[in-house]
């Protein structure tokens, strides 16, 4: 067992230099465009969780300079009328990146949704174009969660290149893009999910191990190879004991902590660094629509 204690990733702290290079990088392309870059974020319904995401969006949007085009729906508006608002965003020329907040309500198809949006303003790297760019290794927008990790990778000096990688979890929005990612950076890497058998025995093989299940606590000490970077991509809110509630990862943080050698803390490790990726895709689209 090792006797330190992880060294934590400081997601907001590299959110912050993200969204500083983005300022600078506005304030060189606005004069030649005439307006700034605009992202449009469609959420549809009440769920909390979704709205305090939207609205950290949308802060983050002003902080840097990013013109918000932020719609919001009652849950009973129709498949017909988000697609029509896609199509409008579409061809408006302010719009530099849509992205519909997920999850959605359940007698919509967020599938369908999403193809609507043009490839080149899928600020959330989610259409099967930009899918086939990353599986194909060319350029394009990629999904903000991994391309966060891969970015949190790298400035901390954690390189992938022959290590072995684990993924807990096989989504669209995290695992497999996420997969994909670390497989391009040389990483040899083994992808687990809910009908893994001996999830744990898998798991201790990790030098870079990233859960992205929504269990909370699911990995735990005994799980983790020490010497570890453990990047938790979970976020799960629970209830204690005495009522309140707080946001919580898939890693059992506290335990890991004495095993691990880089650790995310949650809330404050791959929460910032995805929004810092989504004006960072919306602010790439700006760049290209010159």
């Amino acid at each position: 067992m090792s006797s330190a204690i992880a060294q934590l990733l400081d997601g907001k702290a590299l959110s912050q230099h993200i969204q500083t290079s983005l300022i600078h990088q506005i304030q060189q392309l606005e004069p030649q465009k005439g307006r700034p870059p605009g992202l449009a974020v469609l959420m549809v319904g009440d769920n909390p969780a979704s709205a305090a995401y939207v609205r950290n969006k949308e802060r983050a949007c002003t902080n840097v300079g990013i013109t918000s085009f932020g719609k919001h729906f009652p849950t009973e508006t129709t498949q017909a009328e988000l697609e029509q608002t896609i199509q409008a965003l579409n061809h408006d020329d302010r719009v530099d990146g849509i992205l519909v907040q997920l999850p959605l309500p359940p007698h919509l198809n967020a599938v369908a949704l999403l193809n609507q949006i043009h490839p080149d303003k899928d600020a959330d790297g989610l259409h099967p174009v930009n899918m086939g760019r990353l599986l194909r290794g060319e350029p394009g927008l990629r999904s903000c969660t991994p391309a966060g990790v891969m970015w949190m990778l790298q400035e901390y000096g954690i390189d992938p290149k022959g290590k072995h990688a684990v993924v807990v979890g096989r989504s669209i929005l995290v695992g497999k893009p996420q997969f994909l990612m670390l497989l391009e950076a040389n990483a040899t890497v083994t992808i687990a999910h809910s009908q893994t058998t001996d999830l744990a025995a898998i798991t201790r093989t990790a030098d870079i191990l990233i859960p992205a299940v929504g269990r909370p606590g699911l990995i735990t000490a005994d799980m983790v190879k020490p010497g570890a970077a453990v990047i938790d991509v979970g976020m799960n809110r629970v209830t204690d004991s005495d009522g309140k509630s707080r946001l919580v990862g898939d890693v059992d943080f506290e335990s890991v902590r004495a095993i691990a050698a880089y650790l995310t803390p949650v809330p404050g490790g791959v929460g910032p660094i995805t929004v810092a990726m989504l004006l960072k895709n919306t602010v790439e689209s700006y760049g290209k629509r010159l």
